[in-house]
């Protein structure tokens, strides 16, 4: 082909008549190990006020992922234009190999490729370039990708068994495959203790049947238990993310283990007890089980107390995993002193940053008793006639020892408040300090809600561990497809690992000093339910909680501190208040005396609200100042806007390229409430050039006579464009289909009028150039 031919090629057909037929030369199997166009991370979510959209400017699109098995990447490749060097892309392809975690990245624009390699020898360039027909086999790259893992010949055949495959098409996340890829090579090296730190929201269970179903497949491990601590776990993971393994597959029952299964469900209280004839896994051998994965191991896996740690002990010869989204180290407790280093961890922030997991904003409240604290008078009594001990009463307090009834008022009508204002159905859970709290909680939010609660009892339901009727709601609130119940008070028993995928809103009335609770109870909000239009959640925070987000360890690694107890040492604290709760929660200050108070008025002495910034921290910008920064990240001032804008055929390329940065003017239209189009909107908002509506800048044109260079019919239909853009601005007048409309069609077919109108599309188009630039004329 002749090389100003090749330049005219657009990237798509460079791949297609270049590329891909070298690759498939080299010969690498085009239907199993070649993927293209590879989404790796969806960019994202962007967040300001009560809206959202992605920010596509930050999402990672491989052109090429080569795997050796599916689910094992071995290398990248950045596809270029042939108006570009070779190594053009190398440094894109790059970064998506450093998150793959694969040796090889190549870049090509059709000459050649360029290629950067790892694993080359201190004697060999770590980057070549050469011809399209010297593309490495995948011999040669799987070669490379074992000695940049570190994986031996024996060890093989176990890290390349298959994935499991539904035939739907669907592929792990990157970050599942690492994930999985990972216990995967550590098992075949030989280790017995491993850890994976899975933020929650990330697939934790999807990537533990995956692990669980090639080491099964490849009869490394013939027996497995996956080890939970709550019912609703268990009977969630039986018939989702394991189904696949049917008959093989029984939760263990009536304190029972039939030996005729291979994976077994297991709760940990169904396996032990207090008393030795409770302990039923000792019914059979220490060597019956091959693999014992740990699901949410942070609740006492690894405290040398916990009945899970007698279970693990019995069964030291298998294999066992721990996962976990927040790894429990304290003095008493330690998943890293018991499974040794995480292997691989995927953390809250990268799964927000990578646009897998919901961001969220924050609404801090401060209640004045709270804040400036409140002493009752001289010999004041409570509710039921008991002398309330004089002493100032402040924020710790507040529903542990004293109740403050007009409080709980306030604080069900702020949340009742915010749901009314955005959408009363959304899904909703309040954590309060006990189960006292959370019923006082409850009656509140029935007397706020008004209407909604009348018209259905289950609008608010109280889930907590002592509550029959409130955990039988517990499917229902986590069902996506389930109306009721919208609002859950609760203290300890939705903090963690309910799978609630559409939750928008966290309400945290309740004392955080755990950084794991924090983690835990945040984690309830952080999956993003696109069928549910769900892309991000707020906390409502009315106990500064959320003051924990400037902690550093609040998505940093965990450090050990766990201190070994003698064993003449009483049983040791639990400093997370976490224990091992079962389906309970055992929460309540037993012994604690409360005052139980009316008539004490309260008010909110502040309120401010805060967005997770790009850099992971909170800001308290606005939708219109992230706008106003993004698109001048585009435009460099306003003459290059102008220019831009003034140059483009078409409006809708302009509008497209600021969608990239999550920035919809429709929306940006909304919080300015002015009928400003899409020009007038991005001058005024990023360059501070005084607007003018659409209607205006309309008129301005039929003010100067403009049309009078135009037969009758011509002007007709310029003139209804011009009303058109009054009316729905830019982009409507930009597509030839609203000629089919009225009052176009009075005027003729789009045909006729394009044709026998304007003389043919050319014209038609050069005309339309021209009234746009009169609209904007002025500014520019």
């Amino acid at each position: 082909m002749d090389t100003k031919d090749k330049k005219e090629l657009s990237e798509s057909d460079i791949k297609a008549k270049f590329i891909t037929p070298a690759i498939v030369k080299a010969g690498w199997d085009e239907m199993t190990q070649i993927r293209r166009e590879v989404t790796l991370t969806p960019g994202p979510v962007v967040v300001r006020g009560n809206m959202s959209s992605r920010n596509k400017k930050k999402k990672k699109f491989a052109d090429y992922v080569l795997q050796k098995e599916k689910g094992v990447p071995v290398a990248v490749i950045e596809a270029k234009d042939n108006n570009q060097t070779i190594s053009h892309g190398l440094q894109q392809a790059l970064g998506y190999a450093e998150l793959l975690d694969v040796p090889c990245a190549f870049s090509s624009n059709g000459d050649g490729f360029a290629s950067h390699n790892k694993t080359a020898a201190d004697t060999e360039d770590t980057e070549t370039e050469f011809g399209l027909d010297e593309f490495p086999s995948p011999d040669a790259l799987w070669e490379r990708y074992k000695g940049f893992r570190g994986i031996a010949e024996p060890e093989e055949a176990l890290v390349t068994e298959p994935y499991y495959d539904d035939g739907s098409g669907k592929e792990a996340r990157y970050y599942q495959a690492e994930a999985i890829n990972r216990v995967i090579e550590k098992v075949a090296q030989g280790e017995k203790r491993l850890l994976l730190v899975m933020a929650t929201g990330t697939g934790k269970t999807y990537t533990t049947f995956q692990i669980i179903y090639r080491l099964w497949k490849a009869k490394k491990a013939k027996r497995i238990l996956f080890l939970v601590d709550r019912n609703i776990l268990a009977d969630q993971t039986l018939v989702n993310d394991f189904k696949p393994f049917g008959s093989v597959m029984t939760k263990i029952r009536n304190r029972k283990i039939d030996p005729s299964y291979e994976v077994y469900l297991g709760l940990y209280q169904a396996l032990t007890g207090p008393d030795e004839e409770d302990k039923i896994f000792k019914s059979v051998s220490r060597d019956f089980f091959d693999l014992i994965v740990i699901d949410e191991c942070h609740r006492g896996s690894a405290n040398d107390d916990s009945a899970w740690k007698e279970i693990l002990e019995y069964f030291e010869n298998a294999i066992q995993l721990g996962l976990t989204a927040t790894p429990k180290e304290t003095k008493y407790a330690s998943n890293i002193a018991y499974f040794g280093e995480p292997i691989y961890t995927y953390s809250l922030k990268q799964g927000i940053q990578d646009g897998f997991l919901a961001p969220y904003k924050v609404v801090r409240i401060d209640i004045d008793k709270d804040i400036q604290g409140w002493t009752p008078p001289e010999g004041m009594k409570d509710d039921l006639g008991n002398e309330i001990e004089r002493r100032e009463y402040n924020q710790i307090d507040m529903d542990r020892i004293l109740v403050l009834n007009q409080r709980t008022r306030l604080v069900a009508e702020r949340v009742m408040k915010l749901l009314n204002a955005t959408d009363p159905f959304q899904k909703t859970i309040i954590f309060c300090e006990d189960i006292d709290h959370a019923e006082r909680m409850r009656k509140a939010i029935t007397n706020a809600a008004g209407q909604l609660a009348k018209d259905n009892s289950k609008y608010v339901m109280r889930i907590t561990g002592d509550s029959i009727e409130g955990k039988a709601e517990l499917d229902n609130f986590i069902d996506p497809e389930s109306k009721y119940p919208v609002i859950a008070t609760t203290s300890e028993l939705l903090t963690t690992g309910v799978d609630a995928k559409t939750c928008k809103l966290l309400v945290l009335d309740k004392t955080i000093n755990s950084m794991t609770t924090f983690k835990q109870i945040v984690g309830r909000g952080t999956r993003i339910e696109e069928s549910q239009n769900k892309y991000f959640f707020t906390i409502m925070d009315f106990r500064k909680a959320t003051e924990l987000f400037k902690d550093p360890d609040f998505d940093g690694e965990p450090v050990v501190i766990y201190e070994p107890e003698d064993d003449d040492d009483p049983v040791p604290p639990d400093p997370d208040g976490e224990g091992d709760q079962g389906d309970d929660d055992n929460d309540e200050d037993e012994g604690v005396k409360k005052f139980h108070v009316s008539g004490v008025e309260v008010r909110i002495l502040s309120e401010r609200v805060e967005f997770l910034g790009e850099d992971g921290q909170m800001v308290t910008e606005s939708y219109r100042d992230y706008s106003r920064k993004n698109i001048r990240r585009e435009f460099a001032s306003l003459d290059d806007f102008l220019q831009k804008w003034n140059s483009a055929k078409k409006k809708a390329a302009i509008i497209e390229a600021l969608a990239e940065y999550g920035i919809e003017l429709p929306k940006l239209a909304k919080e300015v409430r002015k009928d400003y189009g899409d020009f007038d909107l991005i001058c005024h908002i990023a360059f501070d050039q005084p607007p003018l509506t659409r209607s205006e800048r309309a008129n301005s044109v039929k003010k100067r006579n403009y049309f009078a260079q135009y037969g009758d019919k011509a002007r007709a239909v310029l003139e209804a464009l011009l009303d058109k853009y009054a009316d729905e601005d830019i982009a409507s007048i930009e597509n030839n289909s609203v000629l089919k409309l009225d009052p176009f069609k009075r005027l003729g077919t789009p045909v006729e009028i394009i044709n026998g109108v304007f003389g043919g599309k050319a014209q038609y188009e050069e005309a339309l150039q021209a009234l746009e630039s009169e609209l904007f004329k002025q500014a520019s």
